[in-house]
């Protein structure tokens, strides 16, 4: 297949996935499991966790940064820049659309019926994806115990950050005490300078803040708001209303929460602000999947390197697993969610071929006729 081809077979697959892929990173990344591995075959399994393994620890939105990383595995950079673009613009596109409502009216349309059935359905898809990720990165009893003790260390409400370094680095010590090996690798830290509070907010200043949140953000979507508070409230650039609106059309668009930085940068300085913002908050991923993606081999090839990236993948999955805890916690609250999760499990073990769009927008349907019960 010729690289044309192969551009516009990336661009199809990531433009749908942007479109419905809603429920956050975990969700994105089963739906990306299911499409690039299960169906399309464009890697293995044990290769598309490797991926997921190393993306965790670097900065940006784990989900996007995948699909950067799919991306080039088919189609070289021109495929990291088509599959990342074509995840990110649906998104971008309808946040936007919000934040001129919001701009002209000063608030948001009610969708809530219909998220009310996405959550459920979305759950179903992750666990799917948890068991089938689950089977290749459980490769011993050592990462077997690690997977465990990841897991329980999410749900007791320790930062997914610390869990994840955490377990690669016990990946590393009992690599050490089992081969007799002394060879540790050390990080270089990034340091930033914090921006300081301006007077008037231009295009150049809300690109920087923006930047430099894209550069430094580690974890959830939940962190991102974090980052947005101490960076743009505090500073007097956002009331804490608008933030909270943002943080609502983050959880009712599908696609990147990062996007909500589109619906931000509108109300801070209007169109202008918006595509300054969506571009700063993205760039860096850009750039650590196109420097990460040609590494990935060669830390498979290092026994260290090899030790540690099994222990993260093992974490990563465990991390997946602890959000779909989290979610069914917070979405299955009474007997419809319940039904909508059982039916949707239903569906996606029993009709293992069913297309996951199919899973989600069902879930939207029919969360919306069971609230009018």
């Amino acid at each position: 297949m010729s690289q044309h081809k192969e551009l516009i077979e990336v661009a199809k697959l990531f433009l749908k996935l942007g479109s419905i892929a809603f429920g956050g990173p975990a969700a994105h990344i089963a739906m990306m499991e299911d499409e690039v591995v299960k169906k399309r075959k464009w890697m293995s399994q044990e290769h598309f966790l490797d991926l997921v393994g190393a993306t965790n620890l670097i900065p940006g939105p784990n989900s996007t940064e995948i699909t950067m990383h799919c991306g080039h595995e088919r189609a070289g950079w021109k495929g990291l820049v088509v599959a990342g673009l074509c995840f990110i613009i649906p998104a971008v596109i309808i946040t936007s659309v919000f934040a001129y409502m919001y701009q002209q009216y000063g608030s948001l349309p009610n969708v809530k019926p219909f998220i009310y059935g996405i959550k459920p359905a979305v759950i179903a898809i992750i666990i799917v994806a948890a068991i089938r990720l689950g089977e290749k990165a459980v490769k011993s009893n050592e990462l077997a115990i690690l997977g465990i003790l990841t897991l329980v260390a999410c749900l007791l409400g320790v930062n997914e950050i610390v869990a994840l370094f955490g377990c690669g680095l016990l990946g590393l010590i009992f690599h050490i005490v089992k081969n007799k090996q002394s060879n540790l690798n050390s990080f270089i830290p990034f340091l930033f300078i914090q921006l300081t509070n301006p007077t008037n907010i231009g295009s150049l200043k809300i690109f920087l803040a923006f930047l430099k949140v894209g550069a430094i953000l580690y974890g959830s979507g939940y962190v991102l708001f974090a980052f947005l508070d101490s960076e743009l409230v505090a500073n007097g650039w956002l009331t804490r209303q608008v933030l909270i609106d943002a943080v609502a059309v983050g959880q009712i668009t599908p696609g990147p929460v990062l996007s909500t930085a589109t619906f931000i940068g509108w109300q801070m300085n209007g169109f202008s602000g918006a595509f300054v913002a969506t571009i700063a908050i993205f760039l860096p991923s850009f750039i650590f999947v196109l420097v990460l993606n040609p590494l990935i081999p060669r830390m498979r090839k290092s026994k260290i390197m090899r030790a540690i990236l099994d222990a993260v993948n093992v974490a990563a999955v465990a991390l997946i697993i602890a959000v779909c805890f989290k979610m069914g916690k917070d979405s299955i609250i009474d007997w419809r969610t319940i039904a909508i999760a059982i039916i949707s499990l239903i569906m996606v073990f029993i009709f293992k071929k069913i297309n996951r769009a199919l899973i989600v927008f069902g879930g939207a349907i029919l969360g919306y006729f069971l609230t009018l019960i």
